[in-house]
Parts: C-alpha cells; structure tokens; sequence
C-alpha cells in the first residue's frame, strides 16, 4: 500500500488537511506501506517558500513521518508535459485555441439554453496545433458512465456527459491539478487516495484520465467535511487556526492527532489514543459518512490530560519558553519541575500552565481584580496578613504540618475561617484569589520574597 499526502504550498496547514495527512498516515502504517508527501506547487503565484516550510514543520510536529524527500511538481514539469504529448499523439487530447472571452461566451450560451456552463468541444476535431495562448484539453467520452466504489462513501457514479473536456496544460506550459495529480499518483505507484470529499468532483475526470493511460485505477476514499458548531464550514471564527498556530497556543501534538482522529473514526467508545495505538486500531471501515463537528472544547480536554501524562521534565522544556519570550531567568531543573508540580492540574495548554506559573518569576506582582484588594486587605484582612507574615519570619523553614497549625491558630484567635486567613496572604504572594497550594508556593519562593511581597500587598492597602 502506498498513500499520500498532497498539500498546496498557498497556505498554512489547517485542521482539514492535517487530519487527511494523519488518515493516509495511520493507513500506511497500519499496512506496512508507504507514506508519500508530495507539495503541489504549480501555482506560482500563490505557492511560497513560507508556506512550504510551515507545512513540512508541522507535520514534523505532529509526527507524521513520510517515505523519502517530499516530491514537488515544480520540479516534474518535463514529465507531465511527456503525457500530455502521449494523449496528443493518441488522439486522446487537442489544442484549443479558443480564447477566455470565448469559452466565456459559449457557457453563457448553454446556461442560457438550459444546459450546464460548459464547453462545447469547439476545437475538438480542428487538429489544431501549439499557438500563443493555446491550452491542451482532453477528449472526455461523450457517453457512458464513471463509476467507483469509494472507501468511504460507498458507491458513486457519474454520466460522463456531465463533464466537458478538461483543460489538461495551460497556456503558461503548466499542467492543470486534475492532471498533474494523475500522473503523480501513476508514476509514483499511489494505491489507496484518502482525501476530502470536496475532491469528489474530480474523481470521475481523474478516472477517465487514469483509463486513457491504461492504468490502474487507485481506491478513491472521501472523508466528509469538518463543520463547525452552527454546522457551517470550518473557518477561523469557530476556533479553527493552523496547526502551528495551535502549537503556539501550546497544545501537544499527541492531543491534536487525538483529536483530529477521533473527528471522524472511531473505535468503540475509546477516547484516547496514543499515535502507536492509532497506527495499529486505524481502519477506513469506521470512519464516518457524516461531517465531523469540531469542537474546541473536547481539544482542550485531551490537551489538558496529555499536559497531565507528560513527564515532568520534559513538561518543563516544552512550556518553558512560553516563559522566557518574557524575559524571566530559567530557574535549576529541580524548582522549574517544583513550579511545574504546582501548576500541571490547574492549565490546559502550555501558554496557560506559562500564566499560572508566572508570579513566581515576577519582581512583585499586580492584583488581578482591584475589588479583591478592598475586600482582603480590609482592616480584618491586614490584621491577619501582618499576624501570618510575623509568624512566617519566625519560621522561614516551616513544614506543611506546622504551616497549617499555624494557619489554624490565628483563625481560632481570630474567631474566623481558616480561609479569611489564608486568602490575603495568597493574594500577597500571587495577586490571585485561585493558586496552588499556600504551601506548596511557599516552598518554592524564598523566605525574602514572602516577606517583600507582605509589606508591598499592605502598602498597596495603606495607599488605597
């Protein structure tokens, strides 16, 4: 088995093209076959060196390991234009040098007939040959039916009277899509063509090209659209971005290949998948007929319990730049994993686990909500920041069962809760009323910087 994975340089990698990649992947794996990444780059006024890059690093990110170099069409031209010749020398193909005000007026003509917006064959039988502004087209059977039996979808068919013929070379000398996929995907041996089912349309074109070589037809299998909550097309709007993009909001890839293969497949009522238990469960026969429906919140899930499994050493690496785009010194591995300890169950991405941890890098810190300031730091509320700042500078080197003693005693004296005593001294130390443990951040910030962040939250009160 040989799949492949065919993406236009004219953009980022989104979430649709991404899950097709990940199905041809999990599909030749899952075989023992071969993995092909081809980038479709002839049009060339679209396709750039940018886009190129960002495709090839994220399905690196990802994990999605191809066979061999990526293939370019830029670099086949001499090879399509081969064919293109043979279909011209088989009477399979001719020059048309009918011009686009032309062929514009003749869809007119049959739109306003009745018919479909087609060309009429005008130059067919001319035996025309190259002039300035000629393209090639193929000679479409004008009877009989395409048919296939798609993975996917099941069987379809098509009138071949519904297509007109194809433009197979343009007049810049380049090959149309229809075309250069075809003879990519013959001469590169591609046995099974996994891909969205907006390319239905092209499949009853590409066959009757793949006829007119002789060859062997591949499996076709149209995966459904990915829609979004109000069933429409998936855009930027819905929480659709690149993939990188999602990299840099800091999910982990495993969590996106999780999501992304559970977004149309299934297997039973698991719901989390390693990328090896993917390769070995995944099956074309579960995959949906139906559009999958994206959802940012199940993403953010999985991203959360992957953040959760990932060992802490390595969590550290991967969220530690987050912190540094910021400026902060990078602490010795055995506080950073400390930090890290405090935070991993309370963020979902990187970015966020990044926010949560920042107040223990920061110089001071800013309260977050100013009415926390006036209800915490209240007389009552200074009162006992000042008793348990006291008690702290008393026992800089405190443990946990002493700290909650002391706690305890001073809401006793107090005659209040335990927390009317804990959350000013949390807002002095975070600028939060929701953080990690008071403990667990007291072991990781200095004694001195208890202490500074005390008196700076009792002078912000005093100036209020």
């Amino acid at each position: 088995m040989i799949t492949r994975f065919a993406p236009s340089p004219t953009g980022h990698l989104h979430i649709g093209g991404a899950r097709t990649a990940l199905f041809n992947f999990l599909l030749a794996r899952h075989n023992k076959g071969r993995f092909v990444l081809r980038i479709e780059d002839t049009d060339a006024t679209r396709s750039t060196q940018e886009y190129t890059d960002s495709i090839l690093s994220a399905m690196e990110w990802l994990g999605l390991s191809w066979d061999g170099d990526p293939i370019f069409q830029t670099s086949r031209t001499d090879i399509y234009r081969q064919y293109v010749q043979k279909l011209l020398s088989d009477g399979q193909a001719y020059w048309c040098h009918c011009r686009p005000e032309d062929i514009a007026e003749i869809r007119a003509k049959a739109q306003a007939q009745g018919g479909k917006p087609r060309y009429d064959g005008k130059c067919r039988e001319k035996n025309l040959g190259p002039a300035p502004g000629a393209v090639v087209r193929f000679k479409t059977p004008p009877e009989g039916n395409v048919y296939w039996s798609d993975l996917i979808k099941g069987s379809i068919s098509i009138d071949s009277s519904e297509l007109d013929d194809l433009v197979i070379l343009r007049s810049d000398g380049l090959p149309t899509y229809n075309f250069a996929v075809v003879i990519d995907d013959m001469t590169m041996g591609i046995t099974d063509i996994i891909r969205g089912d907006d390319h239905v349309n092209n499949t009853p074109r590409q066959i009757l090209l793949y006829k007119a070589f002789g060859a062997k037809l591949p499996a076709f299998g149209h995966v459904p659209m990915i829609l979004g909550a109000d069933k429409t097309r998936l855009s930027k709007r819905h929480g659709a971005t690149s993939v990188m993009a999602y990299k840099e909001m800091g999910f982990l890839p495993q969590a996106l290949n999780n999501y992304l293969a559970r977004l149309g497949w299934s297997h039973g009522d698991q719901e989390i998948f390693s990328l090896e238990e993917m390769i070995s469960l995944f099956d074309l026969k579960h995959v949906g007929k139906s559009a999958a429906i994206f959802n940012p919140e199940k993403l953010t899930w999985l991203n959360a319990h992957y953040i959760k499994q990932t060992p802490l050493p390595q969590l550290a690496s991967l969220m530690w730049p987050y912190l540094a785009a910021k400026g902060y010194e990078r602490p010795n591995q055995e506080k950073l994993n400390k930090i890290i300890t405090t935070v991993r169950e309370r963020g979902k991405t990187l970015e966020e686990l990044a926010q949560k941890s920042e107040f223990y890098f920061v110089e001071t810190v800013e309260i977050a909500q100013p009415e926390n300031l006036v209800k915490l730091l209240s007389p009552n509320g200074r009162e006992m920041l000042c008793n348990i700042g006291q008690k702290l500078l008393e026992h800089p080197h405190l443990d946990r069962e002493t700290f909650d003693i002391i706690l305890r005693d001073l809401a006793a004296n107090a005659g209040v809760k335990v927390g009317a005593v804990a959350q000013p001294l949390r807002l002095a130390l975070t600028g939060s009323t929701a953080s990690p443990g008071l403990f667990d951040i007291l072991e990781i910030l200095s004694p001195e910087t208890v202490q500074k962040r005390i008196k700076a939250a009792l002078s912000l009160e005093a100036s209020s």
